[in-house]
């Protein structure tokens, strides 16, 4: 992995990717926003430039995207129409098994352990403090909150979001575009595009956007 990094999202996710990846050891040489030409200018000292005039002698810097939700699909698709690539980057201090397997673009973010056989795709966020168990599958685009625990092989679909604290027992899956409620109970299977909550985790509404979990527009995103 490329000593350099740029950063797409310009939010407060942004600021603590830029932490995560200092305690790396890497220099995180501009900020990319897509969303609000009103955050370019700086931040934390460094540019930050708006997606497509970005200059070309940042664009050789690998990627990741800091935007907090899976609408980060559209953001990224329109960072890989101006040429950039992507990191995959795993903070210092998770515990990574040797036969997991972690796709292009995703952050594993600190205190994070990811068990044997897991399968995490592209451009999915694993947060602080998250536990993912042995055999486990996670879609791309999937986002898990900070503190969440995957049992064995569960499976999250792409697009899917669970919440701060959420915990998903084994066996169980979480369908794709699903959203989680922060400190759920999820010990049956959840539907595509659900959204649960509570202990059991039961459904509470559907997802505006579930048919395209894996790639709605930038515009839907938050950084």
């Amino acid at each position: 992995m490329s000593h350099q990094l740029l950063i797409l999202g310009a939010g407060p996710f942004a600021e603590e990717v830029e932490g995560l990846a200092a305690d790396a050891g890497l220099e995180v040489v501009g900020f990319v926003e897509g969303l609000d030409r009103g955050r370019c200018g700086t931040l934390l000292g460094r540019p930050v430039y708006w997606l497509e005039d970005l200059p070309s002698h940042s664009r050789g810097a690998p990627a990741l995207c800091a935007v907090g939700s899976p609408a980060r699909a559209g953001f990224i698709a329109r960072a890989r129409e101006i040429g950039l690539r992507f990191a995959t980057f795993v903070h210092p201090s998770a515990v990574v098994a040797s036969s997991a397997a972690i796709a292009e673009g995703t952050i594993v973010g600190a205190g994070a352990v990811v068990g044997a056989a897991a399968r995490i795709g592209e451009h999915v966020v694993v947060n602080r403090g998250c536990l993912v168990g042995h055999h486990v599958e996670v879609g791309d685009y999937a986002t898990l909150g900070p503190g969440c625990n995957v049992g064995g092989l569960a499976a999250i679909g792409a697009g899917a979001l669970l919440g701060m604290g959420a915990i998903v027992i084994d066996r169980v899956t979480v369908g794709a575009g699903a959203m989680v409620a922060a400190g759920s109970l999820v010990n049956h299977d959840v539907a595509e595009g659900a959204r649960v909550a509570g202990i059991p985790a039961r459904v509470v509404g559907r997802q505006a956007h579930s048919s395209e979990a894996a790639g709605p527009p930038a515009s839907e995103g938050r950084a």
